[in-house]
């Protein structure tokens, strides 16, 4: 499931998503950063530029290179703020193609082994009316692709046995 909403000129996607995977496996995946590589759309050219031999922590520093459009490529910086063990973590944009940019994860056990991921992503788009433009014909149609090809993924990844 995702949906978007609109508020005070920020956006807010969620998602989400049960995996047949234990909690521990869940959150090691997602809390490893070099694995959001394996989850983001091939044509993006999604590419991690920073070290990161450790799990998520705060105060993380991560840099990436991502098309925006095909064939541009922009810097994107962000930090993971807050960690919670097998909970959740926070990461926000520093610097990037958005205004705004802060992404939730969660994860709960639920009684049948199984792990519900939850997303909330809260964004403001740069260039005023041109960027809600942007939203209304490309942005959101682009975070939906995303996170339908991540869904698709992950059922790959840990429902198919």
């Amino acid at each position: 499931m995702i949906s978007f909403k609109k508020h005070s000129g920020i956006y807010t996607l969620t998602a989400e998503q049960t995996v047949d995977v234990s909690l521990d496996k869940a959150w090691n995946f997602f809390s490893s950063p070099e694995n959001l590589e394996k989850i983001t759309p091939k044509h993006m050219g999604f590419k991690i530029t920073s070290r990161v031999d450790k799990k998520a922590y705060a105060g993380q520093i991560i840099t990436y290179k991502v098309a925006v459009l095909p064939g541009i490529k922009t810097n994107w910086v962000t930090e993971i703020t807050k960690v919670k063990d097998k909970d959740f973590f926070i990461d926000e944009q520093r610097f990037g193609p958005y205004k705004m940019w802060h992404h939730e994860h969660w994860f709960e056990e639920l009684s049948n082994g199984k792990t519900l991921m939850k997303d909330k992503i809260s964004y403001k788009i740069p260039f005023g009316f041109l960027g809600h433009l942007a939203q209304k014909f490309f942005i959101k149609k682009q975070l939906k692709m995303i996170f339908e090809h991540r869904f698709v993924t992950l059922e790959k990844l840990f429902n198919d046995k």
